[in-house]
């Protein structure tokens, strides 16, 4: 935590340096001593310092400066950091007009020049004034901050990307705050730059304007580039079979590295919370899964590079080569698609207008407390809408699951649909899809079409989740690996026809339970055709995955 700021102004360069000598000799063990010469560039400075979210304890200033005297000054600067304790240093002439500004400008103290010794006429006077401050302090975030708006899909991307990549930030809305005296207090620091919203403040003073994920990554220090071009196993994608094989192959003595789009964790990462995960009977988020799991791999030396992605691969003899979405390279001898799954899009008039803006797909576990007393819809009748439905009714007024089917029973695992059966304020609403959206700037309402009456219902909706089903992200690899009809890769048996090893292939030996039909090149989880849609799955077929690839590399 940054120290308090003890903030001395004169225009006298000798009497500054006493003054900042005699304070840090004093209070330097618990305060940052700062000074200038110019009271213009002393606002300057107290502006910065608000957008780093410093505090200021104490401003003490000279009287008597050219184009601005100390009151003048601190009622500036008073403005900018309310609570700090204000103080002017006069000449034994000054008295009478520093006793005035003690009402004029609510001044807390004056002192006469010079102050020696400082033991008496300096330090007392000061330490009742940081004691009163320090009464009243609360310490300020220290951390990254980001301003915006609810509605704006940037800022919604930007707390995402933040908060399934667990890095610690402080989310303002600059409209739900709009009469927050701190908040005006920030944005009048910010002056113009205050419009390109969203806005990111690091803690270092830095900016980022209408910032995007990639910029913040790179700003953050996450990696985006490996350390070196060739490893003995690359995985694409960080979802649980991902981090799974990343732990197995590392802990196994194969330098790994993991290449993930977005954030560790996949869609369980985006999981309020997962209760049938074995080992842990009171559940865990998905999001605390991911940060165990990644932990546990960088532990074992697996290098991670997140958010990077992968938008092709070739093969080289016995090499496998991955071309990045940043165009270096990267190259392995086995390699490993872990790439998951990513939402199907929900086919409704006003749909992509307001994505990210009151319609989301996937977990929203960072607009739950935005929902509060709220609306919300959640489409979709399988277990991640169903621990989504149960997270956001602890904090909206009413959750409505919508569902084409008659019933849960054939999509949702039954301790859910137990559940929510027990929740008040979860309605289910069957037979039943989004034919539209409406809203202006944000979702206002849905248009809900109910099949069994043949009639379609406008209701009111403050926010809506979407889980209909997942597709493969897999057409980068359409030249090169084999897929069924929907995208999903073949792998093992699936890949034999009548007997038949798959085209091209060239080993001695029929494609292991896993292997792709180019050797070497595995995919497991739910990107693979046939896979068992549960984490516990992912996690089994990523670990079972690197004994084939001992046996493979062993051939290599």
């Amino acid at each position: 935590m940054a120290k308090p700021i003890l903030l001395s102004v004169d225009d006298d360069a000798d009497v500054l340096r006493t003054i900042e000598r005699d304070l840090r000799s004093q209070y330097g063990a618990e305060y940052r001593v700062m000074g200038s010469d110019s009271p213009e560039a002393a606002l300057d400075l107290l502006r910065q310092l608000k957008v780093r979210n410093d505090s200021v304890a104490l401003l003490l200033v000279d009287q008597r400066m050219p184009r601005m005297d100390g009151v003048g000054f601190l009622q500036e600067a008073t403005r900018i950091f309310p609570e700090a304790k204000r103080a002017l240093l006069t000449a034994y002439a000054d008295t009478n007009a520093a006793i005035g500004a003690i009402n004029q400008a609510n001044i807390d103290y004056f002192f006469l020049k010079p102050w020696d010794p400082p033991a008496e006429h300096l330090y007392p006077q000061l330490d009742d004034l940081l004691d009163d401050w320090r009464a009243s302090y609360h310490p300020t975030f220290d951390g990254m901050r980001l301003l915006g708006t609810r509605w704006s899909p940037r800022s919604y991307e930007l707390r995402d990307f933040l908060a399934r990549n667990h890095v610690p930030y402080q989310w303002i809305d600059v409209e739900l705050s709009a009469n927050d005296p701190e908040t005006k207090r920030l944005l009048q620091a910010l002056g113009p730059e205050a419009a390109s919203l969203p806005v990111v403040l690091f803690p270092d003073g830095t900016k980022l304007l209408d910032g995007v994920p990639a910029d913040v990554a790179q700003k953050i220090g996450l990696r985006t580039r490996a350390q070196t071009s060739f490893y003995d196993l690359a995985i694409v994608g960080g979802g649980p079979a991902g981090l799974a094989a990343a732990v197995y192959g590392a802990s196994e003595g194969l330098h790994t590295v993991m290449i993930e789009r977005e954030a560790p964790g996949g869609q369980a990462g985006m999981s309020s919370l997962i209760e049938n995960y074995l080992g842990f009977p009171s559940g865990l988020s998905g999001a605390d899964l991911a940060r165990r799991a990644v932990v546990q791999a960088r532990r074992f030396g697996v290098e991670i590079l997140s958010p990077q992605e992968a938008v092709g691969i070739r093969t080289e003899g016995p090499y496998r080569i991955i071309k990045l979405a940043d165009g270096n390279e990267i190259s392995c001898h086995a390699l490993m698609i872990a790439a998951g799954v990513q939402w199907k899009r929900l086919a409704a008039p006003g749909i992509d207008r307001l994505q990210g803006a009151g319609v989301y797909y996937g977990g929203g576990a960072t607009e739950a407390l935005s929902c509060k007393g709220e609306i919300v819809y959640v489409v979709g009748g399988a277990n991640s809408a169903g621990q989504a439905a149960m997270n956001f009714s602890k904090y909206a007024e009413r959750v409505v699951i919508l569902v084409r089917g008659h019933s849960l029973a054939s999509t949702m695992s039954q301790y859910l649909i137990d559940q929510i059966k027990e929740t008040p304020n979860i309605q289910l609403w069957t037979h039943a899809a989004v034919a539209e959206v409406h809203g202006e700037t944000h979702l206002e309402e849905i248009s809900v079409f109910c099949s069994d009456t043949g009639k379609t219902e406008r209701v009111p909706a403050n926010a809506m989740f979407i889980f209909i089903g997942a597709l493969p992200r897999t057409n980068w690899l359409a030249n090169v690996v084999e897929r069924d009809e929907r995208g999903f890769i073949l792998t093992g048996p699936d890949l034999l026809r009548d007997g038949q090893r798959p085209r091209g292939w060239a080993l001695d030996r029929d494609p292991f339970l896993l292997e792709t039909n180019v050797p070497g090149l595995f995919a497991v989880g739910d990107v693979r055709h046939g896979s068992v849609k549960r984490v516990a799955s992912g996690v089994g077929e990523g670990s079972v995955a690197v004994q084939f690839i001992h046996q493979y590399l062993s051939k290599v």
